[in-house]
Formats: structure tokens, C-alpha cells, sequence
């Protein structure tokens, strides 16, 4: 019977592989003679070049986040100093002297005598009253017509987006071209609106010689190319009034008509001023509708200056007249009108905050 004891391993065979003799390898741990890329000891040249690579782009990144935001915004400021600060200064400092254009170098100091003649001139207070004049018969049918067509695009309709690039066609519109198509409107032989008033049995009108009928025409004009780019700005605050007011009205027994009065309009009224003084702002510097207007006749608004805005009076003084002096006191007294005119909106802006805080 065979023992199930193992059999004893031979007494000359070593239980275990001999151990490697100091200084030898064995055929397990035999080294290629490659090491893997950046395994380089500390130390060594390639290390320092690697850690001097890195400090010098988290160097150049900090500067990056640094200076970047200051690059980005320089642009404007160039400009705004070149085409903005410089005129500004420059004018204030010809406003105070006689110059003319054709010799800007040549300053003789008079003070404020551009100034007090401007007191004096008729055609400047008649430019001035040209101005209000064709400022409000712009801006008040241009801002109601431009609530109601806000009112209007405010609904779910089909094709919205379409109607609200319709209405913003105008003022994309070149102000030349314009100008040209409301010049053939308004002729008085041939312009289609003495046509349709010769149909209603009414004479024909002489737009551009006429004093108020030339400031309507011009009038048209500014509210036929800016009612659209007003009516988007209603648009955009009405879509922010939440809807709940809407709902409460219509749970009250409101219409549609007291949900306007009574809820739209009252949450409109920093919108409204907003564009009420934006719009008075355009209305002072207005310059290239009556121009344009007025043809080859240039910058009198007319025969009788019927409809010479203060900017026209400006281009006359210092571009017909080359008298940079007087043209310069011209503008300034135009920047502080658009002063008083922001105080006025300062003021009554925070009566409106006053007035909401304290309900």
C-alpha cells in the first residue's frame, strides 16, 4: 500500500533560489536603459528650463487677467477722448474768442461776447422757437402712436416677430433716403398728399414754404423713422410687468381698455420718461431732416427760416458763415439746454421713486 506522505525532497537541492550576489542583477529586474519622458532627477538643466516655462506663463496669465479688461474697454475711451472730450473743450475754448474757420490758429479773446450776442439775435431765438415748435409736434404723436403699437405687438399674434422687424424697418432707414421719398410726398405740384387732398375737394398746400406747414412736414419725417424704435422700448417693458396685476384687474371686472390705463401705463411711467427725454434730446440736436428738407437752398430752413433748427443755425454760423466763434457758443448753448433738460429728468425721476416708495 503506497504511503500518502509526500515524498522528501532531496537533501542537496535548496529550498529556495539562491539570492542574487551584491552588485549582480538577476534576469527578472534587467533595466531597458530608457526612462519615461519628465523623469528626469531633480536637479538637473531640463527641470530648471521646465520650472522657468511655468513661471512665465502663470506670470503672463496673471498679467492677462489683469490687464486684459483695461485693453478690452480702451477703445472706447480713445474715441470718446478724440471725438468727445477734445470737441467738447475745444469749442468751449473758440466759444471765447472770434475765430474763423478758414484760420482756426488765429484766436482774438472776447469773453463772452458770442455769448451775449446770441441774447440779441433774432435768428437764433427764431431757430430756438423752431426747434420747441418741431420738437412737440414730433415727439408727442411719435411716443402715443408708439404706446399703441406696443400695445398692439404686446397680444400673442401671429407673425409677431415680423411686425416687430416691421416696425423697426424705419429706423434702420438712411435719414437721406428718407428725407428724399417725404420731399416728393409733400411737392406742391406733384406730391401725392396735395393729390389725395385735391380728391378730399381741398386746395393744395405749399409745404415748404408755408411756417407751420413746413414744421409739420419736417415733423413727419422725425416721427415716421423713430415711432418704431420707441414702440420696441415700450414692447420690452410692458413683456417685464408680471402678469399677476393683469389677473387681478380681470378678476376686478377690468376691460382691456381700464387693464391699459390702470395697469400698463402706470407701470410704464420711468419707460415713458425715459423716452421723453431721449427723444427732446434728438429733437434739439435735429439737423439732417430740415437740411435735406430744404434741398439745394442749404442750411437757412427755408426763405424765410421758417424752419431752421438750432443745429441748421449752427452749420450756417460756422460752415457758411466760417465764423467757428460764434458757431461754437452755438453749440454750448445747445449742451446747456440738455443739461437743464437731464436735471429736469433727474427730478422728476426721483419724485416717481418718492412717489413708489410711499405707497
Amino acid at each position: 500500500m503506497a504511503s500518502d506522505a509526500p515524498a522528501a525532497a532531496p537533501s542537496g537541492e535548496e529550498d529556495a533560489a539562491p539570492a542574487a550576489a551584491p552588485g549582480r542583477r538577476t534576469a527578472g529586474s534587467r533595466s531597458t536603459g530608457r526612462r519615461s519622458p519628465g523623469s528626469r532627477s531633480p536637479g538637473r538643466p531640463g527641470d530648471e528650463r521646465l520650472e522657468r516655462r511655468r513661471e512665465r506663463r502663470s506670470r503672463w496669465y496673471r498679467r492677462d487677467v489683469r490687464w486684459s479688461p483695461y485693453a478690452f474697454v480702451a477703445p472706447f475711451f480713445v474715441f470718446f477722448l478724440a471725438f468727445g472730450l477734445f470737441p467738447l473743450l475745444y469749442t468751449g475754448w473758440a466759444s471765447l474768442h472770434r475765430v474763423e474757420l478758414t484760420a482756426p490758429g488765429d484766436m482774438e479773446w472776447v469773453g463772452l461776447r458770442n455769448f451775449s450776442r446770441l441774447v440779441s439775435d433774432e435768428f437764433f431765438w427764431n431757430a430756438l422757437k423752431n426747434t420747441l415748435t418741431i420738437g412737440v409736434l414730433s415727439t408727442v404723436p411719435q411716443l402715443l402712436i408708439a404706446l399703441g403699437v406696443a400695445h398692439l405687438l404686446n397680444y400673442r399674434l401671429r407673425g409677431s416677430m415680423f411686425f416687430r422687424v416691421a416696425v423697426l424697418t424705419p429706423y434702420a432707414t438712411s435719414v437721406a433716403a428718407a428725407t428724399l421719398v417725404f420731399v416728393l410726398l409733400f411737392g406742391r405740384d406733384y406730391g401725392m398728399i396735395n393729390w389725395a387732398l385735391g380728391m378730399a375737394g381741398i386746395d393744395p398746400v405749399d409745404w415748404q414754404n408755408g411756417a407751420w406747414t413746413s414744421q409739420l412736414a419736417v415733423s413727419t419725417i422725425v416721427i415716421w423713422r423713430w415711432t418704431g424704435y420707441n414702440a420696441l422700448i415700450y414692447l420690452a417693458a410692458m413683456q417685464s410687468i408680471p402678469d399677476d396685476l393683469y389677473e387681478s384687474a380681470a378678476l376686478d371686472g377690468a376691460s382691456r381698455r381700464q387693464q391699459f390705463l390702470h395697469v400698463t401705463v402706470p407701470s410704464l411711467r420711468p419707460t415713458i420718461l425715459f423716452t421723453v427725454v431721449v427723444s427732446t434730446i434728438g429733437a434739439t440736436q435735429l439737423f439732417g431732416e430740415p437740411l435735406l428738407y430744404n434741398g439745394a437752398g442749404g442750411a437757412n430752413g427755408g426763405a424765410d427760416h421758417q424752419f431752421q433748427t438750432l443745429g441748421l443755425y449752427l452749420y450756417e454760423q460756422g460752415w457758411v458763415n466760417l465764423h467757428l466763434g460764434r458757431a461754437s457758443a452755438i453749440a454750448w448753448t445747445m449742451f446747456l439746454i440738455l443739461l437743464v433738460v437731464g436735471a429736469v429728468n433727474w427730478l422728476i425721476s426721483r419724485r416717481l421713486r418718492t412717489s413708489s416708495q410711499g405707497r
